[in-house]
């Protein structure tokens, strides 16, 4: 059980902090601004995403919040992963702007396993230990 809650608890932090990154970066970054419209988005688009992304990460890392709000996070944050890669492979970005956002949909994926195998009862505890 402990084992569990390490490496759902390591998972679910990385994706958080990718969140609060991302989310902070889309409201102080010119080039993430530049990016939205190299990918052909409307900047009211950034904003939305970044809203979206800094809330996510919140509710991710809130563990006394219900499962059904939780699990809407992680199929948001799983669109919005695989939608990154789509963009940035149909503007004819490198690599690496299509394999990042899918690294990171599968550590998504690995945070959402070990929450699942979480009983119920851990899932809504505050403590780690």
């Amino acid at each position: 059980m402990k084992k569990i809650k390490i490496a759902y608890w390591i998972f679910t932090s990385l994706i958080a902090l990718n969140l609060i990154m991302a989310g902070t970066m889309y409201f102080t970054n010119p080039e993430v601004s530049a990016g939205f419209a190299h990918l052909g988005f409307p900047d009211y688009f950034r904003i939305e995403l970044g809203i979206a992304k800094l809330v996510g990460a919140v509710v991710l890392i809130l563990p006394f919040l219900p499962r059904n709000v939780k699990e809407w996070v992680y199929a948001g944050a799983g669109i919005t992963f695989i939608s990154a890669a789509i963009a940035h492979g149909n503007a004819g970005d490198p690599a690496s702007g299509i394999v990042t956002p899918l690294v990171m949909f599968a550590l998504l994926a690995a945070s959402y396993y070990f929450y699942t195998k979480l009983p119920a009862r851990v899932r809504t505890q505050q403590v780690i230990a």
